[in-house]
């Protein structure tokens, strides 16, 4: 595995205050067996950066150069949510604030379930799909971000399943496995989810 430049600097700024999230990262990043020191944000107290693009892309990329800024270190932000087809796309960028509180996950997963009610019939199967877009610079003003991107395709449940995981994991189907995302361990989570995907594209990168 080669190493880039900016593992020179020996630690990389993970942009997010979300204990889930950061969990997540953390063992992905164990995983990796990276030569570098991963800081979540908040241990530096860098608040949360205004989400005010319009895409997966554009929020990680405002979220990455936010808290490299602050922080002076190469950063990586993830931005992520779920996507339902039939509601044009939404949650989408809104996932984590989709009920309007930031964060309150059994809200938004309320929200979810009763917009979706209108598109039960007959037993009909909603698809949907969780997006992760990493955001990588190495200084506050890279003008060349690095992006990763996964897609995790699945089904939204009529009711929650599962205690592991966090925000939409509970509604979250995957019928090859037979099993709901928040009912898998964090392990085989991150084998396949949208995450791991995306942390897998960052990996290979290293290698070219």
């Amino acid at each position: 595995m080669s190493t880039p430049h900016w593992f020179d600097q020996g630690s990389l700024v993970l942009a997010s205050n979300n204990k889930g999230k950061v969990a997540e990262f953390e063992k992905l990043f164990e995983q990796l067996k990276l030569p570098v020191e991963i800081i979540p944000q908040g241990r530096l107290n860098i608040p949360d950066a205004i989400e005010d693009g319009l895409s997966f892309i554009e929020n990680a990329i405002i979220k990455a150069r936010h808290a490299s800024k602050i922080s002076g270190k190469p950063a990586m932000a993830d931005d992520s949510g779920i996507c339902v087809p039939v509601l044009g796309g939404a949650p989408g960028i809104y996932s984590a604030r989709y009920a309007g509180e930031h964060g309150d996950d059994a809200a938004n997963n309320a929200k979810l379930l009763n917009d979706l009610l209108p598109y039960r019939k007959n037993g009909e199967v909603i698809e949907g799909m969780f997006v992760c877009v990493l955001a990588l610079v190495t200084h506050a003003e890279d003008p060349l971000p690095q992006i990763f991107q996964g897609i995790w395709h699945g089904e939204i449940l009529e009711a929650p399943r599962g205690e592991n995981g966090f925000g939409y994991d509970p509604l979250f189907w995957l019928p090859e496995l037979q099993v709901s995302s928040a009912e898998l361990s964090k392990e085989d989570k991150n084998k396949i989810s949208h995450r791991g995907q995306a942390m897998q594209l960052f990996r290979e990168s290293l290698q070219k």
